[in-house]
C-alpha cells in the first residue's frame, strides 16, 4: 500500500468517517500488520479503553445428529452413526447442573438439525434449564436452528421467538452465518438458511429486544473481498436496529481427529491450509475497522489458541470469550494444543499478560465485577515467555 493511501485511510478513521468496501479491500492487501493492527488498536480503545472483558460460561450440545452435511463441520452425525447422540432433557439438566459452580453466569447451546425431535423438545428444554439455574443467562440456538424450527412445527419465527423467550431465551447465538456471500456459500453450505433468512431471524430477535452476537467462518476457501461483503452486510443491519453487541471472527478447523469411524466429514481440508496467525490478526484488524457501529469485537481463543487470542487483543479484539470447558463443535475437528478449559483466573492472567484490565460481563455486556489491570512493576521488568 503505498503512503497516500495510508495516510487518506488514517484520516478517515481518526476522524470517523465510515470506510468503504473498496478501503476494506485495500487494507486486507496491505503487508504492514503492524500499522494495520496500531489503526485497529486506537479504534477499540477508543470504544473500550484498556478493558477486556470476558463471561464464566458452558457449552451445551444436546444434539449432534443433524441433516446437514455442511463441508467445513466435523460435529454432525446422522441418524444411526455410531457417536451420534441426543439427549434426553433430563440428562441436559444433570449436565448443566454439574456445570454450576464458579459462578456460572451463561450456558451457550447450540445443536444439529436432527429430523426427528419435535418442535416442542426446545422451549421445553430451555424451561427446565431455568428452573435448574435460575441466575444463568441462556444463550442458544442459531438463526439456521430458528428457521428448521420453523420448519418442524409450522410457526412462524416471530412465534417461536416468542415461545424461546418465554421460556427463558435471552440471546440467540450467531452461527450460520459461516460467509454470507453466495459464491462461496453454495460450496460450504448444506442447509437452507442464507443470508435472507439469517437476517430475518436476527431482525425480528432485535424488534423482541433481544441483543445478539454475528459471526463470520474465516479461512477456507474464500477470498478477502467475501469477508469484506459479509461484515458490510452486518454493518447495514446493525444501522437499522442495533441490536448486534459484538462481532465474532471464527478460524475455520481443519479435521485431525475425527477418523475413529473411518470418516473425514470436513470436505474443504483437502485444498485449504487454515489461516495462519497473521491472517487471523489482519482479519481482527480490519474487522473492527470496517464494523464502526458493533461494540465489541471478540476473540474465541478456543479456535484461535491462545497466544493468538492474546495479540488480537492488540489488534481490534476487546473480549476474550469465556471459560469454556467443553466446546465439541471445534474439538471434534482439532488437536492442534487448544486446552478445554480456561477458569477466570487463567483468563485475569493471560488478559493481564496482554496488557489489557480484565472485566467480568454478563451475556448481555453489563457488568459483573472489574478486576485490577496489569501488576505496573513487573511490566517495568522483562518477564519469561509462558510456554
Amino acid at each position: 500500500m503505498d503512503a497516500g493511501l495510508k495516510r487518506e485511510l488514517e484520516e478517515k478513521v481518526r476522524s470517523g468517517e465510515r470506510l468503504t468496501r473498496e478501503d476494506g479491500i485495500a487494507l486486507y492487501e496491505s503487508d504492514d500488520l503492524a500499522w494495520l493492527g496500531g489503526l485497529a488498536h486506537e479504534v477499540r480503545t477508543r470504544k473500550n479503553g484498556d478493558v477486556v472483558h470476558f463471561n464464566v460460561n458452558r457449552h451445551l450440545n444436546m444434539t449432534n445428529v443433524c441433516t446437514a452435511s455442511c463441508a467445513y463441520c466435523s460435529f454432525q452425525r446422522k441418524p444411526g452413526e455410531k457417536d451420534a447422540y441426543t439427549m434426553r432433557i433430563e440428562e441436559a439438566v444433570r449436565l448443566a447442573k454439574a456445570m454450576e459452580n464458579d459462578n456460572l453466569t451463561e450456558l451457550h447451546i447450540v445443536n444439529g438439525l436432527h429430523p426427528n425431535l419435535p418442535w416442542r423438545y426446545y422451549p421445553r428444554s430451555l424451561s427446565e434449564l431455568k428452573k435448574a439455574l435460575p441466575n444463568v443467562s441462556l444463550k442458544a440456538f442459531t438463526a439456521t436452528e430458528i428457521h428448521h424450527f420453523e420448519t418442524i412445527s409450522g410457526m412462524s419465527a416471530s412465534d417461536i421467538l416468542d415461545e424461546l423467550i418465554e421460556a427463558g431465551l435471552e440471546s440467540l447465538t450467531g452461527g450460520g452465518a459461516e460467509i454470507f456471500d453466495w459464491e462461496v456459500r453454495q460450496h460450504i453450505v448444506d442447509h437452507r438458511t442464507h443470508w435472507e433468512d439469517w437476517s430475518r431471524i436476527h431482525r425480528l430477535a432485535h424488534e423482541k429486544g433481544l441483543k445478539t452476537p454475528s459471526t463470520m467462518l474465516y479461512g477456507h476457501i474464500e477470498e478477502p473481498r467475501h469477508r469484506v461483503d459479509h461484515v458490510l452486510r452486518l454493518r447495514e443491519l446493525q444501522d437499522e436496529t442495533g441490536g448486534f453487541q459484538v462481532f465474532i471472527p471464527l478460524r475455520y478447523q481443519h479435521d485431525f481427529v475425527d477418523m475413529q469411524d473411518g470418516k473425514v466429514r470436513n470436505k474443504l481440508q483437502a485444498r485449504t491450509t487454515m489461516a495462519t496467525g497473521a491472517e487471523a490478526l489482519k482479519t481482527f484488524a480490519v474487522s473492527r475497522l470496517l464494523f464502526d457501529n458493533v461494540p465489541h469485537v471478540k476473540v474465541f481463543w478456543v479456535m484461535h489458541g491462545v497466544q493468538t487470542a492474546q495479540l488480537a487483543l492488540q489488534h481490534g479484539a476487546d473480549d476474550m470469550d469465556g471459560s469454556v470447558v467443553e466446546y465439541k463443535i471445534t474439538h471434534d475437528a482439532d488437536n492442534y494444543g487448544t486446552p478445554n478449559k480456561l477458569g477466570r483466573d487463567d483468563l485475569l492472567e493471560l488478559i493481564r499478560e496482554a496488557g489489557f484490565r480484565p472485566v467480568e460481563r454478563n451475556t448481555r455486556y453489563e457488568i459483573i465485577r472489574e478486576y485490577p489491570g496489569p501488576d505496573a512493576d513487573l511490566r517495568e521488568t522483562p518477564q519469561a515467555m509462558r510456554v
